[in-house]
């Protein structure tokens, strides 16, 4: 482990996610309490917005405003001015609940989704869907099992977990945003999974949030397991944070100096109903490799 010292920033929430590092303040989306939380560093909490769709990837446009995406509803939103308003509609693309996303430099938003209702259906395959600063919706990439948590590399690559597909994959970014000449940027997993069962059973890597330091390796949350990993291209683990009975969903690195790597954590996938208690809390610790400064 980079380090032993494990801090608590918040605790008492339902389910964190989509952790964000902004302006001084770490950004955390709540899914059960619809609420998008600030924190600062010594973990005093502003609720920022409600959403009653349920939030979860946060992220930031060029100018600064905060865009939230609403879950159940398969919505991106913009608040400006304390005011959410509608970016686009993404139900027409999406099959099922909507998650992460990566925001950037351009403002483009890329959104992933569920694929499917893995309380009753099988995995299936989806698309990762692109956000154009208009709020013109566009595939950018398809056949993603449970595409998750992105980060964007120095060279201008993204990177996107594919949570039960048990893979990051890499893409080439064009100058318009589009995605192509996919590749594998590590694996963890033969086989995708096939249900929630075999989820729960895997015992593989599943990759969550992601967040990526100035080395060019990924801090990787691990979905299935008892906390994050630090991963180099080709998928060899070089750090571990354990987090013992519990299970981070989402990491980011931030703080003053880029070397706080926080961490969303909860009971492990399935041992409690999230939306009836809360479990959740924002972890922190402290790591030698500061945060990319790419977006």
């Amino acid at each position: 482990m980079t380090s032993t010292k494990i801090d608590v920033l918040a605790d008492g929430l339902y389910f964190p996610e989509g952790p964000r590092w902004h302006d001084g303040r770490l950004y955390v989306s709540d899914f059960y309490a619809h609420q998008v939380l600030a924190f600062t560093p010594d973990g005093a909490r502003t609720v920022v917005c409600e959403v009653p769709g349920r939030p979860s990837g946060l992220g930031f446009a060029p100018d600064g405003d905060l865009l939230v995406v609403s879950m159940t509803d398969r919505r991106l939103l913009r608040l400006r001015d304390g005011t959410l308003t509608e970016v686009a509609d993404l139900g027409g693309h999406a099959p099922a609940d909507c998650n992460d996303m990566h925001v950037d430099g351009a403002g483009r938003a890329y959104v992933g989704n569920f694929g499917s209702d893995l309380a009753t259906d099988p995995v299936r395959p989806t698309c990762l869907l692109r956000v154009d600063p208009d709020g013109a919706v566009t595939v950018a990439a398809d056949d993603l099992v449970f595409p998750n948590g992105l980060a964007r590399t120095p060279q201008g690559t993204l990177l996107v977990a594919e949570t039960f597909g048990y893979r990051i994959s890499e893409f080439d970014v064009a100058p318009d945003g589009a995605l192509g000449n996919r590749r594998v940027w590590a694996r963890f997993r033969d086989a995708p999974a096939h249900d929630l069962t075999e989820i729960l059973a895997a015992g593989a890597l599943a990759p969550d949030g992601v967040c990526l330091d100035a080395e060019g390796a990924l801090w990787v949350a691990d979905a299935t397991g008892a906390g994050a990993h630090r991963v180099l291209p080709g998928g060899k683990i070089v750090d571990s944070v354990d987090l013992g009975d519990m299970t981070a969903f989402a990491v980011t690195l931030g703080g003053e100096d880029g070397r706080t790597l926080y961490l969303c954590a909860g009971p492990p996938l399935g041992a409690v109903d999230p939306a009836a208690g809360r479990h959740g809390s924002v972890l922190s610790t402290r790591v030698r490799v500061p945060a990319a400064t790419t977006r």
